[in-house]
Parts: C-alpha cells; structure tokens; sequence
C-alpha cells in the first residue's frame, strides 16, 4: 500500500522556484551442555531407516499441548500523540560521503537515491535500536512515470510503498522542479526531499504510519481527515529536519536552501502551509529529542 501523496510539489502558480508501542524485545539464551566422551573411539555407522517409529508405550502428552497460538493476538495500541519515540534523543551526528547527482541521468538518480537512503538508514539505527526495533533497510527506485491525476493539487515528487519498504522517486517531477534549482543547490534538495520519504519509514517501523491511516480512514469528515494527513505529513517534514542536522556535510545555510526551494511558498492542504513546513523542518533540525516532531500533539495552528 502506497503511502498517500508522498510529497508534494506544489502547483506552479503558488511555487516560489520550488499502549504506548510495544516493544518487542526478544532475549534468547543457550544452555551450553559439555559431553565427555568415555569409548576410546567411536564408529559411526550409516543404515537406512527401518520405516516409521512405532508409538512408545507410555502417557501422551500431545493432549496437553498450549493452543494458545492459535488464538489471535490483541492489537498493539500505539498513541501517536504520546510515543516512546519522543523520548529518544536526537540522532548523533554521522558522516556521508554522497555521490554528486546529474539529475538528466537515471542511474546517476538511482544511485544517488541508494547513497541518500544508506545514509539515512546509518541516521537512525540508533533511535531505532533504543526503542528496541530492527527495521529492514528501505529500498529506493526511481520511477519514469507520473502518479499524478489531472486532479492533484500538486506533483508527486517521490512517495513511500509501505508494502514494498520502498521510496520511489519519480523523475519526470523531480527533473521538471529540478530545473529552478540552482546546480550548487541540486544534491542539497533532493537529500531533504530522500529525508522526507524516511520519515515515513521511521513512521511505519514505529507504528505511527499505520495508525494514521486508521485514524483517517475513520474520520467522520473531510476536515478530520486532512488534518490526521497533514500532522502525518509535517511529522515526516520534521524528520527530514532531523537527518539533515544528523549528516556532518550539511549545515545551517542548507537548511536555508531547503526551506527556500520547497517551504517558502505554496500551501497545501494535505502537507500544511508553507509556513508550517519550513517550522517543522526546522523543528527537527534544532530540538534535542525527537518530541519536537509530535505534530500529533501540536496545537492546531500550526499543523494547518
């Protein structure tokens, strides 16, 4: 299941130039037994099986086997206004070294999107092993055709498949938007843009993803509804927020550059105002633990 809208360029005429989770913890230990071989030697010797074992005589115990795995599990509950995640501090810093990017080639994009993502997987394996998780590594493709409907409200410049752990970037979108960027600005963007898509993987692993789709899938209206989305939207904006602070090569005149090229015009109502993106990322790249991006428990102007 695709994660709905991914983000979003916005139209050109508003574009500027651009309970508790559960955590499964599972300890296993090995009782180590030591054998002492008593014969001088020993003979092995190979026969084929005389057939099946008859039943020994005895008690049977099958009887009393626990058939407690054959009933279902009661759901885990997971409050997304109130996670363990937001405890967690804020990734420490780590080094990429990320290839440069020519955004008319496919495989230049395609590598440079695995190169982003290994990154990002390095960002947060810490948060991800305090909270006791061990998520697989997402994988990244690039797509040469458009998701989009005449009735989007803006373009699909890469999107998260929950199904597949999957980020997709679409290029015919990415090169479109790609040509008001400056060449100096290019890896810069689309590093923000690889982070965004990430935090919808942080959501999933922890369990926020899937509740927000529940909590949309049952709003009462249409306002209910956007608003779970665009919380579920700004949240990721925050991460991305938080993985750019945690890349050594990148610094404060970047997350300037980001937020002139995605977050400095053009609202949206299924990704917040625009002034509401460049809070969040910013939110994310200046707080100290990771509840700077519970937009679930933010007040309302600033999740509009």
């Amino acid at each position: 299941m695709p994660h709905d809208h991914g983000w979003l360029r916005p139209p050109p005429q508003q574009s500027p130039g651009k309970q508790n989770p559960g955590v499964l913890v599972g300890a296993f230990t090995a009782g180590a037994v030591a054998l002492t071989a008593l014969a001088a030697s020993v003979i092995m010797v190979v026969s084929e099986p005389s057939g099946d074992p008859a039943p020994a005589p005895g008690t049977d115990l099958s009887t009393h086997y626990d058939d407690g795995l054959l009933d279902r599990p009661a759901p885990m509950e997971v409050d997304p206004a109130e996670h363990p995640l937001y405890e967690v501090p804020m990734p420490a810093v780590v080094d990429c070294d990320l290839p440069s990017l020519d955004i008319s080639s496919d495989p230049s994009w395609l590598e440079f999107s695995a190169e982003a993502g290994a990154c990002l997987d390095t960002v947060w394996a810490p948060t991800m092993e305090e909270l006791g998780l061990h998520p697989e590594a997402v994988e990244f493709e690039v797509s040469t055709e458009s998701p989009d409907s005449g009735n989007d409200e803006g373009s699909t410049l890469a999107f998260y498949e929950i199904d597949h752990n999957r980020v997709t970037v679409v290029l015919p979108n990415v090169r479109e938007l790609g040509r008001h960027v400056p060449d100096s600005d290019q890896e810069m963007v689309w590093l923000a843009l690889m982070g965004h898509e990430y935090g919808h993987h942080v959501q999933y692993a922890t369990g926020i993803l899937p509740v927000s789709h529940d909590l949309r899938r049952n709003a009462e209206d249409e306002t209910e509804e956007l608003d779970t989305l665009r919380r579920t939207e700004l949240q990721a904006e925050c991460m991305a927020g938080v993985a750019l602070n945690s890349i050594a090569e990148v610094g404060p005149a970047d997350l300037q550059t980001v937020n002139e090229h995605f977050n400095s015009g053009g609202d949206l109502e299924t990704h917040g105002r625009a002034t509401n993106r460049a809070f969040w990322l910013e939110q994310g790249w200046g707080e100290e633990t990771v509840a700077g991006c519970n937009t679930y428990d933010a007040e309302q102007r600033r999740v509009t």
